[in-house]
């Protein structure tokens, strides 16, 4: 068989690549190792963490604030099986969403592993060990991450866990230890931490959520500390020993020679991710990867091979689903001729606790170090009406303009639906909008996204109207 484009990995970034390539009247193919499409997001990442983070988010509002609204309940209790139960039937539906979607747009699916037997050729050696071989004018790599687990940690997948093992865990346990103070740490110790796990965060970094702006940071650890996660700051895992019903910790203070063992029922490891590009058989092509393990491509997401490009977790850049997609339409239209752009100092970040933290644009401290002349606007989420009515106020608005020219250079963010909210800000900053643009907005009350324009606001000529 031969097309003229064939995507190797079924992930946003891949599938994404494939539509359009399809909706360009390219003859396409997609090739998933695994028995469902849709990658690590649709399957064990983005999709049903955020299934569990909604599941226990209502739990914890039943618990801790319903009285206050007037709803009394009596019996209230986790129903963990339900609720895994639940999680799988939503990544069930957006998985056949994305067959549905390969046989709209008359997209061939191979299921098997995918490598290279010369740079135009793929040998695909499926489940029975059984394989065939395709050729294509156009290849695109996209086959995404794993979790990085160092062999001093032990990862047996029952006790020892990543992300993927702690979205099926059938009992909530009493004690777990996540290794990491990044997003899917912090994402799933909250899922625990609502449903009545002791969730202690070890983080080597002297501040949770590193990569993004610092009073977001702070924000966030003050909320997850009401909800009964501990940290340990500075410091870092030695070793993790896994028995048959608990697991040891060793954890050492950074700058010292002091150690100490935590006991939990699981410990989650969520260090990182480290790109799939092993196996591929890009010894065949001349295809090079970097020292992180990377496909190595130029501005146009091309490898030193010219037909074949590299998109999403397994190129640099932020580890992001959207990011990949917007990868995965660039090759696409490029392939054909067009000159898209990203510009990827406006792919916005998200956690997808509660409070969402969401942020675009350059961080303060990133603004500072460079020396760029700034003003910056805060709103707090406990004086905006909104937030007091649904009893959310906890967080804040940040946007940081250029003191001489006021245009927004990032917005950050803490606080309910700021997941949704930072949309605006992205859009604002796509049209190189000034802090005095987003202040003249009209925005409807009550809202939370009345919050940016106070913070712009703020950040103008420091005038918010209700702070």
């Amino acid at each position: 068989m031969k097309y003229d484009v064939t995507v190797i990995g079924s992930g946003p970034g891949g599938y994404v690549a494939a539509i359009r390539c399809a909706q360009l009247g390219l003859k396409t193919a997609i090739i998933e190792r695994y028995s469902t499409l849709g990658g690590t997001c649709l399957n064990v990442g983005c999709i049903p963490s955020k299934a569990l983070l909604d599941s226990s988010e209502h739990y914890h509002n039943a618990k801790e604030k319903f009285e206050l609204h007037g709803i009394n309940l009596k019996d209230l209790a986790v129903d963990m099986p339900q609720m895994i139960k639940r999680k799988n039937q939503v990544v069930e539906e957006n998985v056949n969403g994305i067959d549905f979607l390969m046989k709209k747009n008359k997209i061939d699916v191979h299921h098997g592993h995918g490598s290279f037997v010369d740079a135009h050729t793929i040998k695909i050696t499926k489940d029975d060990d059984t394989t065939e071989q395709i050729e294509s004018d156009k290849i695109i790599i996209a086959t995404g991450s794993k979790p990085i687990t160092p062999e001093a940690f032990n990862y047996d997948k029952k006790r020892v866990i990543t992300s993927t093992e702690a979205l099926d865990i059938d009992k909530v346990p009493k004690r777990m230890v996540v290794i990491g103070g990044g997003v899917i740490g912090l994402e799933l110790g909250s899922v625990y931490a609502r449903l009545g796990t002791e969730v202690e965060v070890v983080e080597f970094q002297d501040r949770i959520i590193p990569t993004m702006d610092k009073d977001c940071g702070k924000e966030l650890m003050r909320a997850l500390k009401k909800i009964g996660v501990k940290f340990h700051m500075k410091h870092k895992v030695n070793s993790v020993e896994a028995l048959k019903t608990k697991v040891k910790v060793e954890v050492q203070k950074r700058d010292s020679d002091d150690t100490f063992t935590l006991d939990a029922d699981y410990c989650l490891i969520s260090i990182g991710r480290r790109p799939y590009t092993y196996n591929l058989g890009l010894e065949n092509t001349s295809v090079a990867l970097d020292d992180r393990g990377r496909v190595e491509v130029n501005d146009h997401l091309q490898t030193a091979e010219p037909h074949i490009y590299a998109i999403g977790d397994v190129v640099r850049g932020a580890m992001l689903a959207h990011k990949a997609e917007e990868e995965g339409v660039l090759v696409a239209e490029q392939i054909t001729g067009q000159k898209p752009h990203i510009d990827y100092n406006l792919i916005p970040n998200v956690v997808y606790t509660w409070p969402e933290v969401a942020g675009v644009g350059k961080t303060e401290e990133e603004l500072k170090e460079a020396g760029t002349p700034i003003k910056v606007g805060k709103f707090p989420f406990k004086a905006l009406g909104r937030a007091r009515a649904s009893t959310d106020t906890e967080g804040m608005i940040k946007v940081i303009s250029h003191k001489e020219t006021d245009e927004i250079l990032g917005v950050h963010m803490v606080g309910a639906r700021v997941a949704d909210i930072i949309a605006e800000a992205v859009a604002l900053m796509e049209f190189r909008a000034s802090a005095e643009d987003a202040a003249r907005m009209s925005h409807a009350h009550p809202t939370y996204t009345e919050a940016l324009k106070e913070a712009a606001l703020a950040a103008t000529d420091n005038r918010p109207i209700h702070m």
